[in-house]
Parts: C-alpha cells; structure tokens; sequence
C-alpha cells in the first residue's frame, strides 16, 4: 500500500473556480472524488456533445490509465488526475499539438509554483532529474477526417512517496520528493490551466506549439532504443517533426520516424581517449 508524504488540502470546484481565470478551460467541471478513468468519462461526455475545454477532475482513479494499455497508479489525494475535452479546429494528424501544448504547460506550470525544472521525455511524459514525474494520454475521436474532440488525460505525482509506486521502465519521483516538502495542488492545478488556455487560445488561432514542446524536450541528442510494433529500434534521437514524430539516426545512418513506442536509454559507445 501506498502512503501519501501529506495533502495540504482537497480540492473542490469551488476552490478552483475561485481562483481561477481561464477563457475556455475548466469553464465546465466534473469532480468525482473517485471514479475508474477521468478519460473513460471525457470519452462519454465527448459523445453527449461536452463543451470545448471540460474539465473531468479526480482526487483517485481505479483504472486510471497509461499509454499502451498500462495501469496509472496514484493513492488518493497525493496527485493532479484529469481531463480536458478539447475541440480545436485541427486535422486528426494534427492532434498531437493537444499532447505538446500540454506538456508544455505542466512544465511551465511546475517551474512557476516549485521553481523545479520538468522536461518532457518523448512522447509524453513529464521528467525531472531522470525519473518520472507524470504522463499524459491523448485520445481522438475523428468521423472519417473531421477531428471532433481530443480527450488530454494527465497524471502528475504531487505529494506522493514515489518509492511505493511499482516498478516502473523510468524510475518515478513527485514534486514533494524533488522538494522535501508538500505542494499546493490546487495552486499546481490553476497554474497548469491558466498557461494551457492562453496556449489554447494561441492554437486556436492557427499557432502551433511545436517549437516551444521541442525545446523542452529531452530525449533530442540522446542515444535510445525503442521498441516499436516492428521491433527494437537503436539510434540517436536527432530530432522530431511537426506532428510530434521522433527522429531516429541509427548507426548506419538511416533515419527512422517514429510515431509510437516505448523510448529507454542506451549506453552510448565508449569514446577513446588519446
């Protein structure tokens, strides 16, 4: 069993519509203090016509979900679980910009309240120091090629003892472990959806946040290997394209793109020395 380090406070709609100035996200709110998956019910409500940027908030998730079918865990009150419902007016081949944007706004976001500075592993986790901060799952829901809704689901370990977690392919930590101390989720949680819905309002009007998630990436420069539905992948990752594709350079000099898979680390070559 896993054991929160403290919760400063729970948090309810009223709390966060009191303190929060957002244009288009969070203007409508679900909060369950537990339910299976907050994407699991975005999902729903994208069917019964949801407003562009619901937000669907849980303090705990039975099945909380991860990229590839995996498992999210988070202890009750420790973490920020949820959703947004997001109808841009994009391509389903432009979804990812959803995913970047993001990403982009829970790094800012964590530097503004913890002064911590995140990176994003691709394609979608949220790091610091190495290990795993949180996650993010994006699900489309497309009539033929009309995007009709995007569902971001994130997961972020606030105030969690990150030791407890199962293992995991990157070590995990919390904001409070990196600190020594607890966060205000609350605090976190307007912080993310202030940046977010000025980023969304940016991409509402054609910008892409491709250079500013490319920027905060990680993973560029790094030797990886990656397992795909084709097999195990090794190479530098050199770059990414505009639809959040990773640029693989493998030692023959070939570059692989890469849409999905699992990115770990690898050895780079020794170097010799004179």
């Amino acid at each position: 069993m896993t054991h929160p380090i403290s919760h400063p406070g729970a948090i309810t709609p009223e709390a966060l519509h009191s303190r929060l100035h957002t244009r288009v996200l969070a203007q409508s709110v679900e909060f369950y203090e537990s339910i299976n998956s907050t994407n699991r019910r975005a999902m729903e409500l994208v069917d019964a016509g949801a407003p562009d940027g619901t937000l669907i908030l849980a303090e705990h998730q039975t099945h909380g979900r991860g990229r590839l079918a995996r498992t999210w865990h988070a202890p009750p009150h420790t973490s920020l679980l949820f959703s947004l419902i997001l109808r841009p007016p994009l391509a389903p081949h432009q979804a990812q910009r959803a995913t970047m944007l993001c990403a982009v706004a829970a790094v800012e976001a964590i530097a503004e309240t913890t002064g911590l500075a995140a990176g994003i592993k691709w394609p979608n986790d949220i790091v610091i120091a190495g290990k795993k901060l949180g996650g993010i799952l994006t699900e489309l829901q497309a009539h033929g090629q009309q995007l009709a809704a995007i569902v971001v689901g994130i997961g972020l370990n606030v105030n969690l003892d990150a030791a407890q977690l199962p293992p995991l392919i990157t070590p995990a930590t919390s904001l409070a472990a990196e600190l020594g101390h607890s966060v205000e989720r609350l605090q976190l949680l307007v912080a993310f959806l202030e940046r977010a819905d000025a980023l969304y309002d940016r991409m509402l009007a054609g910008w892409s946040p491709f250079a500013l998630w490319r920027q905060r990436l990680v993973t560029l420069g790094q030797p990886v290997r990656i397992a795909t539905d084709e097999g195990l992948l090794e190479g530098t990752a050199t770059d990414v394209d505009e639809n959040g594709a990773l640029l693989v350079t493998t030692a023959s000099g070939r570059v692989q793109h890469v849409l999905v898979g699992d990115v770990t680390g690898r050895a780079a070559p020794p170097t010799e020395t004179p």
